[in-house]
């Protein structure tokens, strides 16, 4: 399946949102029209697309290697910072 509007223009967002004024989350809600944790369950989703990583696979790799390490945190705080 094609990627929509909306997800283009989510990773369109996600590689430039650096360059906004402001914090991440007000610039979400002025340049897509959505709540912060819409935009990040999103993103979440469409990061695992072949789609994704086809249109944009730099970006993707970067985004991927973000969520795997903030998953790796959350898991060794979980396990009171001992490795498992």
């Amino acid at each position: 399946m094609p990627l929509s509007e909306r997800d283009l223009a989510i990773l369109a967002f996600e590689a430039e949102w650096r360059r906004h004024a402001g914090a991440k989350e007000e610039a979400i809600r002025a340049d897509l029209g959505m709540s912060p944790a819409r935009y990040y369950q999103l993103l979440g989703r469409l990061i695992d697309t072949a789609e994704a990583q086809a249109h944009d696979p730099m970006l993707v790799k970067r985004l991927r290697r973000l969520h795997d390490e903030r998953a790796r945190a959350r898991s060794d705080s979980a396990a009171g910072g001992r490795s498992l």
